[in-house]
């Protein structure tokens, strides 16, 4: 019975062995940063608090330094990403589309071949918010030379929002400048209008419908086909259950957002951090509600950047197909 007993401790002792160093194979860190940035956007946005809350995450996790980084939203992390500046970043499949394809409007002519996708995060619906003081109800109340916030200069809503209601017969005042400060513009009275494109619910809104009292306002189901038919977005409901201010749902506009990473990255780094966040949505969701939809089966909206190898990696390992041609 002693000889038995000896056996299978030994057994146990020599599997332990085994498996820890299979795991130790998988993460050697021999490669790694030793350190990382996460490209986000503006304070006062859903790029903020998801990206720095992920990148929190994501350091805790895989015993890395690492944190968000204020920017200039989606154009401007495929550029950081793209040159080494930032290691990952949050972007909009718009502004990737033009990045890959050299129309980038911080360096046109360049094709941006070292961003590579990760994982998704959520839809970024379209919305305007006004004062319930000013009268603004519908797009087609907004008046002539009405001064508008389109968020962060080149950001994604900088990008689209201006031509789709140039697009829609609105003429305005265009002004730029992070979520929180054009919030505090609008309840002060020097802007008219915030149009914008961000992950609901957005903060700088969620803020304003607490201290003042606020429209949300919708497309009419005219003005969706319009920009349908014009722009590279898709239908969305913002739900009644999004904001106070909301009685119903809201018709507006959407384009999804991934979560990007230099391609040349570490394989297992990569690996390692996607692991974390598709088997963690719970974690994900403390971040920012709106990573609901941080799921792997929502893979399937990105058919514009390839994604990392290590990223592929978990995916395939765990059932979900990626066409070879969309692989690094």
């Amino acid at each position: 019975m002693r000889n038995m007993m000896s056996k299978s401790a030994l057994l146990l002792a020599s599997g332990a062995l085994l498996a820890a160093g299979s795991v130790h194979a998988q993460t050697d860190r021999s490669d790694w940063p030793d350190n990382f940035t996460v490209g986000t956007a503006s304070q006062g946005g859903t790029y903020f608090v998801y990206g720095s809350g992920w990148a929190n995450f994501i350091a805790d996790e895989l015993n890395v330094s690492g944190g968000g980084e204020v920017t200039g939203g989606p154009t401007q992390n495929l550029a950081l990403v793209h040159e080494g500046n930032a290691a990952f970043g949050l972007t909009t499949m718009g502004p990737a589309a033009d990045a890959v394809n050299g129309e980038s409007p911080l360096a046109p002519g360049l094709k941006m071949d070292n961003v590579c996708a990760m994982f998704p995060m959520y839809e970024t619906p379209f919305s305007i918010t006004a004062l319930e003081g000013s009268g603004i109800e519908s797009i087609s109340d907004i008046p002539d030379g009405a001064r508008i916030g389109f968020g962060p200069s080149a950001s994604t809503s900088d990008t689209y929002f201006p031509a789709m209601l140039e697009t829609l017969g609105v003429n305005f005042d265009r002004r730029n400048g992070g979520w929180s400060d054009l919030g505090g513009q609008l309840q002060d009275g020097l802007i008219d209008v915030i149009a914008f494109a961000a992950g609901i619910p957005i903060p700088a809104v969620s803020q304003l419908e607490v201290q003042t009292d606020v429209n949300i306002i919708e497309f009419t189901e005219e003005e969706v086909q319009t920009v349908l038919e014009n722009f590279p977005v898709a239908e969305f409901m913002i739900p009644a259950s999004t904001y106070q201010t909301l009685e119903e749902d809201a018709r507006a506009v959407s384009m999804w957002n991934f979560a990007i990473a230099g391609c040349d990255l570490p394989e297992d780094l990569v690996y390692e951090a996607t692991k974390a966040t598709m088997e963690n949505n719970d974690r994900m969701m403390s971040v920012h509600r709106s990573a609901a939809t941080t799921i792997p089966e929502n893979i399937k909206h990105n058919t514009v950047l390839p994604f990392h190898p290590g990223a592929a990696r978990w995916y395939e390992e765990n059932g979900y197909e990626i066409d070879e041609a969309l692989i690094k």
